[in-house]
């Protein structure tokens, strides 16, 4: 159900518990060279549903793509380049939403669902264009064997990053990176009120230490990016699940509006502007692996895109 490319996972135990299928749900690529305290994970760029979800699915297929914060694994993919551990879902968010606690669902998307509105809670019921996705409400079983299939397996690994990153350096640096529209929309139609171009999400600076938070910040505008914390997205469930700066494990949500790097109408990349993005995301995990030194932190504070 997933795929990965360390052998440390063997002695883990997730191999035999979980299992490999041949169209996994979610990979791990660990860091090419010295590794450092970072995660990045990436749990919304997926597309892929499975046979058993597509049978209750009547969403359009544009739906599916808008919906996911597509390209975003691209985005962050020289992450283990810079000795960072990438984790980011195959699966779509129509599947199962792995930025969600277990306990968020909506009454009307599974039976006996407790939470109520929640459309697009664990289980989506409705696109952010407001048109159903759901043919009828799921039964618990097929809830059941969405989260075995997916969601329990995920946060497993991303639990087990984290600690192993924790015992190494002394600390962990979660980064939950995200792309959103550069507008709220309503319906079908956008807004017309822009978003900033980054939107860090700590919960109110509570899931981060000043000095993740403050580098994040700073390493945005540094690139000419306009940067607005926590407005609108302050931080989804990972961020505030795993965010717990007094044991060490720091998580920074950071969405990264879609204009940027692509054209919102016809979903495709924009050559120059995704490059541009890529270049940031790949500094932002550079400096990241210094956020909790202080001294390291004073001597980068004139690094650059592009710099070592």
């Amino acid at each position: 159900m997933f795929a990965v490319v360390d052998p440390r996972y063997e002695d883990w135990g997730l191999r035999s518990a979980v299992g490999v299928a041949p169209d996994p749900q979610f990979e791990v690529i660990e860091p090419k060279g010295g590794e450092t305290p970072v995660v990045v994970e990436v749990p919304h760029a997926g597309l892929s549903l499975d046979a058993e979800t597509l049978s209750f699915t009547v969403a359009p297929a544009r739906s599916i793509a808008r919906d996911a914060d597509l390209h975003v694994d691209a985005l962050f993919e020289d992450a283990p380049v810079e000795g960072a551990t990438l984790l980011y879902a195959r699966a779509s968010r129509y599947l199962v939403d792995l930025n969600r606690g277990e306990q968020d669902i909506d009454h009307d998307a599974v039976d006996g669902g407790g939470r109520a509105p929640w459309p697009r809670g664990l289980i989506w019921r409705l696109t952010t264009d407001g048109e159903p996705i759901l043919a009828r409400r799921l039964p618990r079983a097929e809830l059941e064997r969405r989260l075995d299939l997916v969601y329990r397996p995920y946060h497993r690994v991303l639990e087990q990053l984290l600690a192993r990153k924790r015992a190494r350096f002394g600390f962990a640096i979660l980064l939950c990176a995200h792309s959103m529209p550069s507008q709220p929309r309503r319906g079908h139609e956008n807004t017309g009120v822009a978003r900033a171009d980054i939107v860090p999400g700590t919960r109110g600076r509570t899931t981060a230490s000043a000095a993740v938070i403050d580098m994040v910040d700073r390493h945005a505008r540094s690139c000419g990016y306009t940067v607005r914390h926590d407005d609108p997205y302050r931080g989804g469930f990972s961020t505030g699940h795993y965010g717990t700066p007094a044991s060490g494990i720091h998580a920074i949500q950071v969405e990264i509006s879609r204009r940027l790097y692509m054209d919102e109408s016809t979903l495709r990349t924009d050559p120059q502007g995704f490059q541009s993005v890529r270049e940031f995301a790949r500094t932002l995990v550079a400096r990241l692996a210094f956020a909790e030194n202080p001294t390291t932190l004073d001597a980068l504070r004139g690094y650059a895109p592009g710099g070592t």
